[in-house]
């Protein structure tokens, strides 16, 4: 007859943690498992103090410790309510519970996976257990997923580098109900390259209506996060945006999204006729200047498409004050402008979620989705354009005074 294996931990000191109670009870929520793993990891968070404090600080100043604070980490079985140690100079960064993290690595992180593809409360608990074999509530899965909506908050009112060359505003529609009735909402969406070229997304802002207002208290948020400064802001005929940003960044140039007028001037055309009637677009925002640009559209008006397809040369006109700004600028820095690849690719990520969730039952379930979403999409933004070299010499001639190439 084999032996019985020798426990990893020992009986002796099992029936001393339970202490003569239910067994039942010390895997219920709440119970020894839990009391253990929150033990376990204050423990192990000042063991890492303890090692970041005898390492030293690289300038040479005194650190020490600095009393706790109060963290609610999120298991796949309970809430935790740690005790996280604080260092007296802030440098301390657990790698255990990481500063924005709310959630412990492992299985919640695959609900969460899910959740940002798109997949309802109710899909997830089945997917969970038609292929694990796991019964779910769905309240659980609720549970993990709120937890997302404190690392948005942490997110949303995060630093924001000094300067933004470019910032990119664009808003996609969401269906929230609202008061019994499923509205329409716009989710506007911020994203920034800093001066190295890499992209940032600023922020996510839901609002119903858009208006200076609204645009004013945008602006004054990314201003108080530490933004100083935004070399031009490409935006798709946002109301208000325009007095808004010249009230708290006045140095800022607004330019139309060419991309978008693209889009909008190809929505009036048939499918076959697309690639020619884009080709004859080209003619207008490559040209060299204004006035040729300006040229270019009266031809097109003129042309075959124009005389087809009448309402694109209108679109273009009453656009046109927003798009002349975008002919002072040398062809690198063009190309980076409505070249937006990012933007366009985000967009449509977020677009997919959007439409497998219908509607959502509160902004806040739309913020949690976008989010995660957005947060995914970015750990694949390592390099900037392959234009960015070019246009940042660019940027250094045209901003001298605001921008400097390092």
């Amino acid at each position: 007859m084999p032996r019985r294996k020798q426990p990893a931990i020992p009986d002796e000191l099992l029936d001393q943690l339970l202490g003569g109670s239910d067994p039942r009870t010390a895997l219920a929520e709440g119970g020894l498992l839990d009391d253990l793993k929150k033990a376990l990891a204050e423990r192990a968070l000042n063991a890492e103090l303890d090692h970041h404090l005898e390492g030293g600080e690289p300038d040479g100043r005194a650190n020490g410790r600095n009393g706790y604070s109060a963290k609610s980490v999120l298991t796949n079985t309970a809430k935790l309510d740690l005790q996280i140690p604080r260092d007296r100079l802030s440098t301390f960064d657990p790698q255990l519970i990481a500063k924005y993290q709310r959630r412990f690595p492992g299985f919640d992180d695959k609900i969460v996976s899910m959740y940002a593809r798109g997949m309802s409360t109710r899909e997830i608990q089945g997917h969970l257990r038609e292929l694990y074999g796991l019964e779910v509530s769905p309240d659980l899965v609720s549970a993990v997923t709120d937890a997302v909506l404190d690392e948005v908050t942490e997110w949303q009112n995060r630093p924001l580098e000094a300067l933004y060359p470019l910032v990119f505003l664009d808003a996609i529609r969401v269906k929230v109900r609202d008061e019994g009735t499923v509205r329409n909402k716009a989710v506007y969406v911020a994203l920034g390259v800093r001066a190295d070229g890499t992209k940032e997304v600023l922020g996510l802002w839901i609002e119903q209506t858009e208006g200076a207002k609204f645009w004013l208290r945008v602006m004054n948020e990314l201003k108080d996060r530490g933004v100083a400064d935004i070399l031009i802001a490409v935006v798709d005929g946002l109301k208000g945006f325009p007095e808004a940003i010249s009230a708290v960044f006045p140095k800022t140039q607004v330019q139309a999204c060419v991309v978008h007028l693209i889009r909008r001037s190809l929505d009036f055309v048939s499918y076959k006729d697309r690639k020619e009637v884009a080709a004859a677009l080209k003619e207008i925002y490559r040209a060299r200047t204004a006035e040729l640009g300006e040229a270019a559209l009266e031809a097109f008006n003129e042309g075959p498409w124009g005389r087809k397809y009448p309402v694109i040369a209108q679109t273009w006109r009453r656009h046109w004050p927003e798009v002349i700004p975008f002919y002072a600028f040398p062809a690198e820095v063009r190309r980076i402008i409505y070249t937006t690849n990012a933007i366009e690719s985000l967009n449509a990520k977020l677009r997919r979620a959007v439409r497998a969730r219908g509607h959502f039952p509160h902004d806040d379930a739309a913020l949690k989705l976008l989010f995660l979403v957005l947060n995914r999409a970015s750990k694949d933004w390592k390099m900037p354009q392959k234009e960015w070299s070019a246009a940042k010499a660019q940027f250094a001639i045209l901003f001298q005074d605001r921008f400097a190439v390092t």
